[in-house]
């Protein structure tokens, strides 16, 4: 697809293309900034990159990245061109996760480093530390749908949840960043989008110019399947859509080579064909058979009480089940609260009915209570991870929390 975007006026120093430099030679050779080439078809709004000779041989490697004053990496070449190397980590297991990091994926090619080389690494919640600031490899770094990162290695950060900063101090360096052009022109946070594909869309149109009618399929479902606004409690756990299968497959994926594979398509081709691609299609009959079992599961463990679904299943690991097999089971409940195993964590699922008579100014925000035991999420829904060996503390967090819900009803 030709991109289409605009490159605006203050990123005159982009990435690559630097005027004024002033480097700490290395070596008795003169080091050469030179420019990359794309073969990628691109239309007159965004500019093509020029392509200098080549630099002489070093008689040592130079570092692989330098940047100059405004934050904008640069290269430092010997024979040939090299190519910007892009880590973009995302939500793993998460269709918006995906979507993002799809998403991010095309407006960079388009409005910032064409020929940039991606690769992929999903971040899971859990009662550990969340990054290892030793993946941090790439010459640029992008955390997409996920908590901040005050790592300097991190280039890139957008997301949408209310539970985005793990500490004070993490907001606080949000903050000051938001004051330095260079660094806040780059990280972006606002919880009141739907999914963060859709508040990265609208980043990149606004700010870059970035192209996003293409991805009108996209952004739709992403909206559908992260702010839970499907039609009926049907619509979501019969999953007739493709995207409600490439959830599914998604979310039960165990194959890390799986989802980073899967992610540059979903912005190259429509959702049906993208679930048409034989190591896509070949994974789902076997997950469908898994959901209905789970369904079963579910129905035989729920008790809905005062408005409030409380279930067990650690003894059966789910690497993931759907969300709304609870109220699909129990429509007039408000609220549902899980307990689930899986190989690296004891989870606590705590979420609402998106299709409940209750008014929302009655109904407690689900973010804040899960931040009191070291998780987060939505003000309609969220978790909390444990250590697989501590399944008593995460049993314990869940009959708090579904006592504190059941006195609280607010449909009673």
């Amino acid at each position: 697809m030709d991109s289409a975007c605009v490159r605006p006026n203050h990123r005159k120093n982009q990435a690559l293309i630097v005027n004024d430099l002033r480097m700490e030679s290395r070596t008795r050779n003169a080091f050469r900034l030179f420019r990359i080439e794309t073969n990628r078809p691109q239309t007159d709004s965004c500019a093509r990159l020029n392509t200098e000779k080549s630099a002489p041989a070093l008689t040592q490697p130079p570092a692989a990245l330098m940047l100059n004053s405004s934050g904008n990496s640069v290269f430092l070449c010997t024979e040939g061109v090299q190519v910007l190397q892009v880590r973009v980590f995302y939500h793993d297991k998460c269709f918006d996760g995906a979507c993002s990091a799809s998403l991010f994926t095309r407006f960079h090619r388009e409005c910032i480093v064409p020929g940039a080389s991606y690769e992929y690494h999903g971040l899971v919640h859990r009662a550990s530390a969340l990054f290892d600031e030793s993946e941090f490899t790439g010459d640029e770094n992008a955390i997409v749908d996920f908590k901040y990162c005050a790592s300097p290695r991190i280039t890139w950060w957008f997301d949408h949840h209310l539970s985005a900063f793990l500490t004070p101090e993490d907001q606080e360096n949000f903050l000051a960043c938001k004051q330095n052009p260079a660094c806040g022109s780059r990280k972006f946070f606002d919880p009141n989008y739907t999914s963060c594909t859709s508040f990265l869309a609208h980043i990149g149109a606004t700010r870059f110019g970035f192209n996003t009618a293409p991805l009108t399929e996209l952004i739709h479902w992403a909206n559908i399947v992260d702010g839970a606004k499907y039609e009926s409690p049907e619509s979501a756990v019969e999953m007739a859509a493709p995207a409600m299968k490439l959830t599914l497959i998604i979310e039960s994926s165990q194959d890390d080579l799986f989802i980073p594979k899967l992610i540059p398509l979903l912005t190259e081709m429509p959702l049906a064909e993208v679930l048409g691609q034989p190591f896509v299609a070949d994974r789902l009959p076997p997950l469908l058979e898994r959901h209905q079992q789970a369904i079963e599961l579910i129905r035989s463990r729920a008790e809905e009480r005062d408005g409030t679904i409380f279930f067990d299943i650690t003894d059966q690991p789910q690497e993931g089940y759907n969300k709304f097999i609870p109220y699909y089971l129990h429509p007039q409940a408000t609220y549902s609260i899980g307990l689930s195993s899986s190989s690296f964590r004891t989870k606590v699922s705590v979420g609402s009915n998106p299709w409940t008579k209750a008014d929302p100014a009655k109904m407690v925000n689900l973010a804040a209570i899960c931040e009191r035991y070291g998780g987060g999420g939505h003000a309609r829904v969220g978790a909390i991870s444990f250590p697989p060996e501590r399944g008593d503390q995460a049993r314990a967090a869940a009959a708090e929390i579904v006592a504190e819900l059941r006195a609280k009803n607010p449909l009673a």
